[in-house]
């Protein structure tokens, strides 16, 4: 089958990071014909300009329709584009000049008909970002529990750097309302149909995260409070590692009440671990300023997740309400 490649970016309220974005597929090395579909997703500031602007360069396509979330908007250009296989981006990533030319190999040689790909840090990006993109991605933290990336069969690919067949978006409609957690909930679907998924892990992008330490705490809670709803619906893929921030949090607070009691063996292991995250972070971004940051990163993000994710699961256990009822502000209303 010849592979013909749809970008599909729902954007709102963004245009500077259009802008970035569509910079970076001008400077994309490839001898594929592409097509980008940008759906605004009930913007009031509009990207349509900037849009326009590129028109000379790229194979554009520009929709504009009422808010109804990311997973609707994907949809939503998904079933008016003209190719064959989708790749979904979020409008805050960059990316590198080989990208494409990465997916098209690995889909030559081993085909599937969704993948993902890793996020990595651009040298532009300011501290904050360098030091949550390590928080998000490292094995020390939660990166690992997306899946590992020679289990094809498990690892599920997230919407910010994602491909996927039209065929298996026919078979599945697409992403559902909920969000986040929409990706997990499409890639588990998947399995349940016979297809098959895999990391691709040359095809990353830079993806900016524009965000402060209060919104990664909002973003990671929810996190934590979808995944429980996940394994409600999808019980066949619940993990004992999803509990992970949950309880390394609870073993933080009770290493320092154990502290003050004198019992320090439980704290000096804590401190062995975040003295693990400080080196690993400086090391890898050459920034000690960046690896004290990551501490703090590591800690919203196993708190902000655990929190909601024990209050999730409690909420479905004794709430006797179905999610959408119980956590309403993690679902979009479709028209």
């Amino acid at each position: 089958m010849q592979l013909v490649y749809s970008f599909i970016i729902p954007v709102y309220n963004r245009p500077d990071e259009v802008r970035e974005l569509l910079d970076s597929f001008v400077g994309l090395k490839t001898t594929f014909n592409f097509e980008i579909v940008i759906v605004e997703d009930g913007s009031t500031v509009s990207s349509k300009a900037i849009v326009e602007s590129y028109a000379s360069q790229l194979d554009l396509a520009y929709f504009y329709k009422e808010n109804s979330g990311p997973g609707d908007s994907r949809n939503y250009g998904m079933s008016r584009a003209k190719g064959n296989y989708f790749i979904i981006l979020d409008s805050d990533c960059i990316l590198p000049s080989h990208y494409l030319e990465a997916v098209n190999y690995s889909l030559k040689n081993d085909y599937v008909d969704c993948f993902g790909g890793p996020d990595a840090a651009h040298p532009s990006f300011t501290n904050l970002q360098k030091a949550i993109n390590f928080s998000m991605t490292s094995f020390l933290t939660t990166g690992g529990i997306r899946g590992h990336k020679k289990s094809v069969d498990t690892f599920q690919p997230r919407s910010f750097n994602m491909g996927l067949s039209k065929k298996a978006f026919e078979e599945t409609q697409g992403f559902g309302r909920i969000h986040p957690g929409e990706d997990p909930d499409l890639t588990i679907r998947l399995w349940s149909k016979g297809f098959k998924t895999k990391l691709i892990p040359e095809a990353y992008v830079f993806h900016k995260r524009r965000i402060s330490w209060s919104k990664f705490y909002t973003q990671v809670n929810k996190f934590g409070r979808v995944r429980p709803i996940l394994n409600h619906w999808h019980p066949e893929t619940k993990k004992i590692t999803y509990w992970f921030p949950f309880v390394f949090s609870c073993s933080v607070v009770l290493a320092i009440i154990l502290a003050i009691f004198g019992v320090l063996w439980p704290i000096y292991c804590i401190g062995l671990y975040y003295t693990a995250v400080l080196v690993s972070a400086s090391i890898q971004n050459n920034s000690v300023i960046i690896g004290v940051q990551a501490l703090l990163a590591t800690s919203i993000q196993f708190f902000g997740y655990g929190y909601g994710f024990i209050l999730s699961t409690l909420t479905l256990i004794f709430g006797n309400k179905a999610p959408e009822d119980a956590f309403p502000k993690l679902f979009f209303k479709t028209k």
